[in-house]
């Protein structure tokens, strides 16, 4: 079993209030959850107005397709010209 993550940390500069923000990082986990597979959550900065930090786990029998998959959801993030990316990280662990 091959279990991936993605940390995502967001910027909203144009975001005014804690329900901006929200409203925007609910398309965002929204979009993920059509389109691919996985597991989304606000991981971190739940209580600023212009942060928010999002979670991604996808499970699998294969470290590559794992990675991939993830590689993708980045990319499709990274598109959606939702909020500033500030960082990324990534970890693949094999059980």
């Amino acid at each position: 079993m091959v279990v991936g993550v993605l940390k995502i940390e967001f910027r909203f500069p144009e975001a005014h209030s804690l329900k901006e923000k929200r409203s925007r990082l609910k398309r965002v986990i929204n979009q993920l959850q059509a389109h691919y597979n996985v597991s989304v959550a606000e991981v971190g900065k739940n209580d600023l107005w212009q942060s928010a930090v999002i979670g991604i786990t996808l499970v699998g029998n294969d470290g590559k397709f794992v990675n991939s998959c993830l590689d993708q959801i980045l990319n499709f993030v990274e598109g959606l010209d939702a909020g500033e990316l500030v960082s990324q990280e990534m970890e693949i662990v094999h059980f």
